[in-house]
């Protein structure tokens, strides 16, 4: 593997949007699979991978957030069960992602993200390893399950890229900044979905009450 030798690690020593731009570079004008892209990683670089994937549901105009989710959410899963290895279906290893958007994703990360590589460094490790990186990994794929929800997806997108930074960087920080943001999200959720529950049961109390022949129509 020519392009791989130089594989990129979940260390709190490298920049992540300069591994971007590496993988901008490397790719030619028929873009990369999602295989070769994984390739210029190390095999333990789970936030990293979960990084990627987060970064394109924030870049405006790419479409596809619901199907990208879904290996967000596998990630996330591997990293609860502390395996040691990625895995990610062949179907999707083979996708092509165009070169337009590896280079989107590329510039979206330089100008919006530059900041946090100023912030995040090693700190409140206990936040980012072990027992609490698992628990951090289920939030992230609540996050993941939200986003192919037909609702919009910029919270728990910005909560994933928050997290998985905080894991490519060991840094607790971000991590309970992207936990907390995921957690809103899910309780907002949570509340709206309940009250729409209970209104459309109220709502049918008072059709039974005062115009069953409306329910009649339906059955």
């Amino acid at each position: 593997m020519t392009q791989t030798e130089d594989l990129v690690r979940d260390d709190p020593g490298r920049s992540f949007i300069g591994v971007l731009q590496k993988i901008d570079g490397v790719a030619g004008e028929d873009g990369l699979t999602v295989s070769e892209i994984v390739d210029q990683l190390d095999e333990r670089a789970f936030g990293l991978l979960i990084l990627l994937f987060a970064l394109p549901c924030l870049v405006p105009g790419l479409p596809g957030a619901q199907i990208i989710a879904i290996p967000i959410f596998l990630l996330a899963l591997q990293i609860v069960v502390n395996r040691t290895e990625p895995w990610l279906p062949g179907w999707f290893m083979r996708a092509r992602v165009k070169k337009s958007w590896i280079s989107a994703i590329a510039g979206f990360a330089n100008k919006r993200l530059r900041w946090t590589e100023q912030f995040a460094r090693p700190r409140w490790r206990w936040l980012a390893t072990g027992l609490m990186e698992r628990l951090v990994g289920l939030v992230m794929a609540l996050a993941a399950v939200t986003i192919m929800l037909p609702i919009t997806n910029t919270i728990p997108s910005v909560a994933l890229t928050l997290a998985s930074i905080g894991l490519v960087q060991r840094d607790g920080l971000f991590t309970a900044l992207g936990s907390m943001v995921a957690l809103g999200w899910l309780t907002v959720l949570g509340v709206l979905i309940t009250g729409l529950i209970m209104g459309a049961g109220f709502a049918v109390d008072l059709l039974r009450e005062h115009a069953p022949w409306l329910l009649n129509l339906f059955g």
